[in-house]
This record gives C-alpha cells, structure tokens and sequence, in this order.
C-alpha cells in the first residue's frame, strides 16, 4: 500500500467520521445547546467531499489542471478561513456553558474574553509579514487567523481544567469534550508546523501523524455526542465560598442601586404629642400593676 494510497484512506475516513459527528449532533438536537458548532460541523460535511473531489481531479489528466487547482486553492482556504472565524463564536458557546451556573461571572467574563478575542486579532494582523502580494497573501492571513484562535483554544481548556472543580463541571459535560477535542487539534496544529518547517526531511510521516490526531479528536467527539450526558444539577455551595463571593460581586458590578424614595421629616409638634400620650399611657399602667401589688 503506497503513502498516497494510505493518505486519501485517511482523507476518507475523516470525511465518514465527520458525517457521523453531524448526524448524531442534529440526532440529539445538541444544535441548540451548540448553534455555532452545529454550523461548523454542516460546513465540514457539505466542503469535504467537494475539497476532496477537487484535489483527486486535480490529478487527472483529461482535466483543466489550472481550473481544478483555482477551485481548490479558493475553496481550501474560504473553508478554512470561514471555519476559523466559526471557532471564535464556538469558543465563546463552550465558555458560557461552563460558566451557565454564575451569571454574574458569566457577564464579566463574556466581556473579558471578546476583548481578549479582539487584541488578539489586531495582534495577529499587526503581525503578518506580508512578504506575498496577491493570492498568495491569502494563505498568511488564513494561518495567522487560525494560530490566534488556536492560541485561545488552548488557553479556553486550561481554563477549563483548573477551574473543573470550581465551576461543578464534570468531564463528562460536552462543552469540556468540545474544548478537549479543539485544544487537540490546536497542539496538532502548532507541532505540526513547527516540526514540519524543521525536519522537511520527515514531512511525510508528520502528515500522517497530523491526519490520526485530528481522526482521534473526531473520536473524542463523536463519543461525547454518542454517550448519554448526565443532566447538569443545580451548583449548591456554602455562602462562604471564593467564587460565591465572586459571582455575587460580579453580579453586583454595573447595577446603579435600589432607589429610596426620601419622605420630608414630620412636623415636630405631632411628634411631641404623640410622645407624651405614650408616656402617659405607660405610667398609667404602671399605676395600675402597682395597685394591684
């Protein structure tokens, strides 16, 4: 069986299992706990076949090598771009489910993280190079792009797994198996680059590396879709927890207060005769115990 043989194999393999994630994420109606994923997983299913098409007319002869090569290059990198500017909402989706049971944080931490999101993105853009002029600029912003989001990928499932614990989230829960599978994916993207641009000598084997871990990340999540998820129960925790204090304070930040409506004081005359009725109510009554003794 040659390299190419074993590597359209593996093209095809990760085609099916994409399927199989889509079908059971709209089978279990997780669209609706997810929207943006649901959207990236049909983009995945509808471009894959139609990317993989190209590229094995592309190697045709009978065929117009240029028009399949355009299509493709234009249709590899509008995916890829379209499935990055998709992971950044999806980030965001996996964040406020986690942090669903503390709206208080959940407010401050929505702001945080777009911030976070959009210094990011003016980072990665100051940055490029822009040593290609036409087309070819199109790759450098698309993987520049996608080295941000995956930068925010890792650091949204450390997050994660320090905070576990904390947030009453279980490892069971698909917005972890989500983070897990996209922070793979992540580290496959950064090894990848790094060791291909080192060792061109082993480029081959990395590509097939590169191709199991996101086949393994696909795993992950059909198996999170596939097994039953436990029903996420009320978070009970004592008053004098850190991140109850948090939640409230967070909670508390941007509110401008209750309003008290101030009444004018009363007139000093009616509070003076009111005093000297219960003042003469009360002797009486002591009177009368005394008398009784």
């Amino acid at each position: 069986m040659t390299s190419q043989f074993a590597m359209s194999a593996m093209s095809v393999a990760e085609f099916l299992l994409w399927a199989t994630l889509a079908f059971l994420f709209w089978k279990r109606k997780l669209y609706r706990r997810f929207p943006v994923m649901g959207a990236y997983l049909g983009l995945h299913v509808v471009f894959t076949p139609i990317l993989l098409l190209l590229l094995y007319g592309r190697s045709q002869l009978w065929v117009d090598h240029a028009l399949y090569t355009n299509a493709y290059f234009f249709g590899y990198f509008g995916v890829y771009i379209a499935s990055t500017i998709l992971l950044l909402f999806i980030c965001i989706e996996i964040f406020r489910s986690a942090l669903a049971s503390f709206p208080g944080l959940l407010k401050i931490g929505i702001v945080i993280f777009r911030w976070a999101i959009v210094v990011s993105l003016i980072v990665t853009l100051s940055s490029i190079s822009f040593l290609h002029r036409g087309l070819m600029l199109i790759p450098d912003i698309a993987y520049a792009l996608m080295r941000s989001v995956s930068i925010l990928e890792l650091c949204l499932l450390a997050f994660l797994c320090l905070t576990i614990n904390a947030l009453r989230l279980s490892v069971r829960d698909l917005s972890f198996g989500i983070a897990l599978g996209f922070g793979l994916m992540a580290s496959n993207e950064f090894i990848a680059a790094s060791l291909m641009s080192t060792y061109t000598s082993l480029i081959a084997p990395l590509q097939f590396a590169y191709e199991a871990l996101i086949l393994l990340s696909l795993g992950i999540w059909i198996a999170y879709c596939a097994l039953p998820e436990r029903d996420r129960q009320p978070v009970v925790m004592p008053a004098s927890s850190a991140i109850y204090r948090w939640n409230e304070i967070a909670s508390a930040l941007g509110h401008t207060g209750t309003q008290v409506a101030l009444q004018q004081p009363a007139n000093s005359f009616f509070l003076t005769d009111v005093e000297k009725v219960v003042e003469k109510v009360l002797t009486r009554n002591l009177k009368g115990r005394e008398s009784e003794l």
